[in-house]
């Protein structure tokens, strides 16, 4: 990938963007257990992060998707996982879709303000009985004259508390279960929607993360994005954005994990020697960069392929198993060089471990991911 000035200008702007608006107020966030998404969202509207490869006819920047992991990578710099998570879900998972596929008046209603910041978004695919496997949803949207009657319950739903509207993964008919489905667009304060209390995580603290209760909900066909049933597919390809995105945001919070750890090192003495004198802390966290950098060579090649219009699944499903799996290895590796202090609640190194362990779950289990990459391998065995 061959970085322009137009990239080391918007890294330099969403740098200064995590230090100067997020890092400062989130330990205050994660006490209070939400972060004011409707006033954070509108200062990155104002900036043009939330729709950077989005038409630039809705307000977005046009340009190509190597622009938006640039962003990602200097989002997830950010001391906690709970905000780049947030700003994930509004960028790379409720509105993909809906940038790609709806009709313009939909698009003008609902995606020209979540690139501005006047509205926040939430992706609804998951529910208490179906999380990984998408195709066993149960959430139903009838169709009822020109309306949908939508009932069902999504569950752990980013940005839950605060959005203005779910992009909804519901069966809107008897069909197969991979040929039933559709996304709609679902605004919140539509009457019939209830929405739970923020629920008590073991990380990601400063994200609102709720249930979202459907009952007899009506609203217009008009709200569906594309065609009817083709649902399934269009979720799929917003997976894609979302494990590229995913995998892209570790990147430099695990450098910062790692260089805060030197630093630790190189004060912190033990037995009459600073702890980094050690050769083996030297081997532990140069192994640890290494994964880093094999994982940024990954996922810059399965960006590349999704902007040639390559199918990037394979190579964006390994990105996603591998981030999840390096996080752990990465705050576990470096929070034992911390001693006593890294397992303080306020420690970063602890945060970031509480805060990945859900990479390895949200969006595609490392299961789902090794059984993507097995179909990709053709090592399936053949029914007879």
């Amino acid at each position: 990938m061959q970085f322009t000035e137009e990239h080391n200008s918007l890294r330099k702007t969403v740098h200064d963007f995590v230090n100067q608006e997020m890092d400062p107020f989130i330990d205050e966030w994660e006490y209070e257990g939400i972060a004011p998404l409707h006033s954070l969202f509108k200062k990155m509207g104002n900036l043009g992060l939330l729709g950077i490869q989005k038409p630039e006819a809705y307000g977005g920047a046009g340009l190509d998707y190597s622009y938006n992991l640039v962003f990602a990578e200097e989002i997830g710099r950010a001391y906690g996982g709970s905000i780049p998570m947030a700003i994930g879900v509004q960028t790379d998972m409720a509105t993909p879709a809906l940038a790609r596929f709806g009709s313009d008046e939909l698009k003008r209603e609902f995606l020209a303000p979540a690139i501005a910041g006047d509205m926040v978004a939430c992706i609804g695919v998951s529910e208490p009985g179906a999380g990984s496997d998408v195709a066993g949803l149960k959430t139903s949207a009838r169709t009822d004259g020109d309306d949908f009657i939508i009932n069902g319950t999504k569950m752990w739903i980013t940005n839950a508390t605060q959005a203005d509207w779910v992009c909804l993964l519901a069966n809107t008919s008897d069909g197969q279960v991979h040929a039933n489905k559709s996304l709609i667009v679902v605004p919140l304060n539509t009457p019939g929607i209830t929405i739970s209390k923020p629920l008590n995580k073991l990380g990601m603290r400063a994200s609102d993360t709720g249930q979202i209760f459907f009952d007899d909900v009506r609203v217009p066909k008009r709200f569906l994005i594309g065609d009817e049933n083709k649902g399934f597919t269009m979720q799929m390809m917003q997976f894609q954005e979302e494990r590229m995105y995913a995998a892209a945001s570790a990147l430099k919070g695990m450098e910062r994990i790692i260089s805060d750890t030197i630093e630790w090192a190189k004060d912190r003495h033990t037995f009459g020697q600073p702890v980094i004198n050690n050769q083996t802390v030297h081997f532990k966290l140069a192994e640890l960069q290494s994964e880093i950098e094999a994982l940024r060579a990954l996922t810059w090649q399965a960006c590349q392929d999704h902007i040639e219009g390559k199918d990037a699944t394979y190579l964006a499903s390994i990105a996603k198993l591998k981030s999840g799996r390096l996080w752990r290895q990465v705050t576990d590796g470096c929070l034992q060089y911390w001693g006593g202090m890294g397992f303080m609640w306020d420690n970063p190194v602890a945060r970031a471990y509480r805060d990945t362990r859900i990479l390895s779950i949200a969006g595609g289990s490392d299961e789902m991911m090794l059984g993507i990459i097995a179909k990709y391998m053709d090592i399936f065995p053949k029914r007879r």
